[in-house]
C-alpha cells in the first residue's frame, strides 16, 4: 500500500500556489509504471494518468497524459494535435526534454517547460485521477477539473479502448 508523505516537489507546490486540494502517495522509486502504482494506491489503472513525451511533426514537443490501462494510439493523437504525424520520445530524449526521469514526468512539473500538454478523453468519466508528482515514487490525486485548470491541458481522444492498444509504450 503507498503512503502518505511530507515530500514536497515543485508540482505540489504549484498545486500549493494556486490552491488546489491534492493527496501526495509514495512508493519507492524502483516502480515506474503506471500499472504497477495502481495496486499500491488500491485503484484500477484506469485512475492512473502516466505522462508520455512525444513529437507532433518533428517541431512540437508534447505531453499526453494517458490512463495506466490504455496505450497511446499515434494516428489518433496526430490527427486530435493537428499534426501528420506524432512519435513517442525514446527514454533518453524524453529524461533530456523534461529534466525528469521516465516514471516521475508530470505536466504539473514542465509548465514552463514550452510543452504543449494533452489529455486523454477517458478522463472526462472522472472526478479525481492519480498522476506523477514530478518524481519516481510519488504520485497525486486531485480533481481532473483542477488538473485542466493549472495545465491549461486539452482534451483529445488520445487512446483506443484497453484492447485495441496499438502501441506499446509502458515505460513511461
Amino acid at each position: 500500500m503507498a503512503k502518505q508523505n511530507k515530500i514536497k516537489t515543485n508540482a505540489m507546490r504549484l498545486l500549493d500556489k494556486h490552491h488546489i486540494a491534492y493527496t501526495t502517495f509514495t512508493y519507492p522509486e524502483t516502480i515506474h509504471s503506471a500499472n504497477e502504482v495502481a495496486p499500491l494506491l488500491g485503484v484500477p489503472a484506469s485512475r492512473v494518468f502516466k505522462t508520455l513525451v512525444a513529437f507532433a511533426d518533428e517541431k512540437r514537443h508534447l505531453l499526453i497524459v494517458v490512463p495506466g490501462d490504455r496505450e497511446l494510439d499515434l494516428r489518433l493523437a496526430a490527427r486530435a494535435v493537428g499534426a501528420k504525424q506524432v512519435r513517442m520520445a525514446p527514454q533518453r530524449e524524453a529524461e533530456r526534454l523534461t529534466g525528469l526521469k521516465v516514471g516521475g514526468i508530470s505536466p504539473l512539473a514542465l509548465l514552463d517547460k514550452h510543452f504543449e500538454v494533452y489529455l486523454d478523453a477517458s478522463s472526462e468519466q472522472l472526478d479525481e485521477l492519480y498522476l506523477n508528482g514530478g518524481q519516481r515514487g510519488i504520485n497525486l490525486r486531485l480533481r481532473v477539473s483542477d488538473l485542466l485548470a493549472v495545465t491549461k491541458a486539452k482534451v483529445i481522444q488520445a487512446t483506443a479502448a484497453p484492447s485495441e492498444s496499438p502501441v506499446d509504450n509502458k515505460g513511461q
